[in-house]
């Protein structure tokens, strides 16, 4: 009988990762974890929750303008880039503790350093030293995708952002999608100039037109300067800035050029080739509904097999893998109606089927739009409209689209999501009683059903 030091290796100490260990670790496996930056993963340290933050710094020029309108004078305030940046950082080392403390008291020994792959059941620490392990899972989610063009190493990634010694008074994002109209959001809100440049033809692709139009047309109002149909040509170094070149002949200058054209598997130099893991054209790795890889002992989760790139997907990848593996409870993720949230400025939350994808799967629909002002930009003299829209398949009358754009859309639409994974009808939302006065209640008072206007 084979003796191994650890029933389950994991690289990457992630959400996924992490997850996978703890809960492996509570079903009684010897676990260890290895991480070459810094526990927590993309999420934690440079993702989601410390743009969240930068979002909530952004979103108060405004609350302070409209404080006037109910009465407040709060004079003339003033913002410190630096002192966001450090609070964030405090915030950000407390979580890495906590999550450091969560794999301490399972037990998961933990080594802060790069490990790579050179044996189905073996791991190699950069410090030379080789682990073995029953059990294999490699889960080192995505990095920034790089640009190709003359000057692109003067550009910054999502992951520089987060640490600039100050506020760029002007900054051109390129691309299109969430983390893309979510920093121009950040940047417009603290005061900076913002040009938004994207290849393709309207912002936030696949998502539903309804949002990308009101989006598009909301950022605009916010001095957001759009620029569609173009691509960066070069960038440039000169004693104005940095000298910005497009593919449609356009120029411009700019502080900071900063990239956020997708994110790519974080597979480079891991050795899954050596051990038999496939990986697909874009480097994700070919996983089953088990996160099982082409090798049998080796497993993947999160953003690395790029399945769905959401934090929640992948702690709950990991999950299921664990309980699957070690806890003789097997089950897989059911990646159907995903909520989810854009930070933008307003914000949007969505789950279930676009417009467009829920007309290709049931043919006929029935559309339930409203666009409004919400109630507390009335006092405050705020040119502002929000969107709530429903899509209905016409013939079960099942609510498969909950679109909304604007304050707290994403925590409208999390308590939406539940309703439409139990298969709440068109009828099920009417019958409900509205919560009144609140945005919320249009998403059940809505009775009238869209006809889209002739010619």
């Amino acid at each position: 009988m084979t003796t191994f030091d650890y029933d389950l290796f994991v690289i990457g100490a992630g959400s996924g990762g992490v997850r996978a260990s703890r809960v492996a670790a509570s079903h009684g496996a010897r676990v260890a974890i290895a991480e070459e930056y810094r526990v927590g993963g993309t999420c934690v340290i440079r993702g989601c929750v410390p743009k969240k933050l930068l979002v909530y710094a952004s979103r108060f020029h405004g609350e302070f303008e409209d404080a006037a309108g109910f009465g407040w004078d709060v004079g003339q305030p003033t913002f410190s880039w630096q002192k966001l940046i450090a609070n964030k950082d405090k915030e950000i080392d407390r979580l890495e503790k906590a999550y450091q403390s969560t794999l301490d008291r399972w037990k998961v020994e933990t080594y802060r350093m790069r490990a790579t792959i050179v044996g189905p059941q073996r791991v190699r620490l950069a410090d030379g030293r080789e682990c073995s392990a029953k059990t294999i899972l490699v889960a080192t989610g995505g990095r920034p995708r790089v640009g190709d063009y003359p000057g692109a190493e003067l550009a910054i990634s999502s992951n520089e952002a987060f640490h600039l010694d100050e506020l760029p008074k002007r900054i051109v994002i390129v691309g299109g999608g969430y983390i893309a109209v979510e920093f121009a959001g950040i940047f417009a809100g603290l005061g900076a100039d913002v040009t938004l440049v994207y290849r393709g033809v309207e912002i936030l692709r696949g998502f539903d037109d309804d949002l990308r139009d009101d989006l598009t047309a909301a950022m605009t109002k916010r001095g957001i300067k759009i620029v569609t149909g173009a691509n960066i040509a070069s960038v440039n170094s000169s004693q104005r800035g940095l000298d910005v070149a497009l593919t449609n002949g356009a120029t411009m200058v700019a502080d900071q050029v900063m990239l956020a054209i997708g994110r790519v598997p974080n597979v480079a130099g891991l050795g899954l080739a050596e051990v038999g893991v496939e990986v697909g054209a874009g480097g994700a790795i070919k996983v089953d509904a088990h996160s099982r890889t082409t090798a049998p002992t080796i497993f993947a989760v999160g953003d690395v097999t790029d399945r769905v790139q959401l934090t929640p997907v992948a702690i709950r990848e990991g999950h299921a893998f664990a309980d699957s593996q070690f806890g003789g409870k097997p089950w897989s993720v059911d990646y159907d109606l995903i909520p989810t949230g854009v930070f933008s400025e307003p914000e949007i939350g969505t789950v279930g089927l676009s417009e467009a994808d829920a007309r290709a799967k049931f043919g006929e629909l029935d559309l339930y739009k409203a666009r409004f002002r919400p109630m507390k930009a009335v006092l405050a003299g705020r040119d502002e409209r929000m969107l709530m829209k429903l899509i209905v398949d016409q013939k079960s009358q099942r609510v498969v689209g909950c679109h909304i754009l604007g304050p707290d859309a994403a925590e409208m639409v999390q308590m939406a999501a539940i309703a439409m994974r139990m298969g709440a009808t068109k009828a099920d939302f009417d019958a409900t009683m509205a919560l009144h006065p609140s945005a919320a209640e249009e998403l059940v008072t809505m009775r009238d059903k869209w006809v889209a206007p002739k010619g």
